[in-house]
């Protein structure tokens, strides 16, 4: 499993549309390889439909290849839908692998195991196969779900369990940046790796 993270970084909201559109291509990229996308967090843009940055895991045959192919500054050309006039039309944004956190101990863990909810296959609100990890002392808490096992469900929980931890614990030390956030604000322009065009993100 290997967790990708695609950033605006400090980008007007044209780059917020970018992530958008970066994490609907993703999608169907991944799909076509046969790699599970499962999206963990998602922090919404001032404007709707887009995204200041999307976590998301890859878990197939293909994961690695996925990621790799993404991974790095990606640049978006296109006329903003919001500068009338404007002579702007490169949008950088960046997607970066996370590095998967150490696993929780289960001790201090309150494990729930509920249906779960929305699209996502055939076991979907038949099977208790979503998992919500609380960590009791803080009482931070994420839910997990997924077409796949209670099991994987609940790996996957101590995980993003752990990196939120994290980020709670960098966030409280003001001399400490995490790598995500460092990420956020080195955003590297002028070299993407990957270029995508127009309003359908062709590329």
């Amino acid at each position: 499993m290997i967790l990708l993270q695609l950033s605006a970084a400090q980008g007007p909201d044209e780059c917020m549309m970018a992530v958008a559109k970066a994490l609907a291509r993703l999608t169907r990229e991944a799909a076509e390889a046969g790699v599970t996308l499962d999206l963990l967090e998602a922090e919404t843009g001032r404007r709707e439909g887009t995204l200041r940055s999307a976590l998301v895991a890859l878990s197939g045959g293909q994961e690695a290849q996925v990621a790799d192919a993404w991974s790095g500054t990606l640049l978006w050309i296109c006329d903003s839908p919001w500068r009338g006039g404007g002579s702007r039309k490169n949008w950088y944004i960046g997607a970066a692998r996370v590095a998967m956190p150490e696993t929780l101990p289960d001790e201090g863990i309150r494990f729930d195991t509920l249906r779960a909810s929305g699209p996502g296959g055939q076991h979907v609100n038949k099977t208790e196969s979503a998992v919500r990890a609380t960590h009791l002392a803080s009482g931070i808490s994420v839910k997990v779900q997924s077409e796949r096992s209670q099991h994987a469900n609940k790996r996957l929980a101590r995980w993003l369990l752990e990196h939120k931890l994290k980020q709670v614990q960098q966030q409280q030390q003001a001399g400490i940046k995490a790598e995500r956030r460092m990420f956020h604000h080195q955003l590297e322009r002028g070299n993407p790796t990957r270029v995508f065009k127009g309003k359908a993100f062709s590329g």
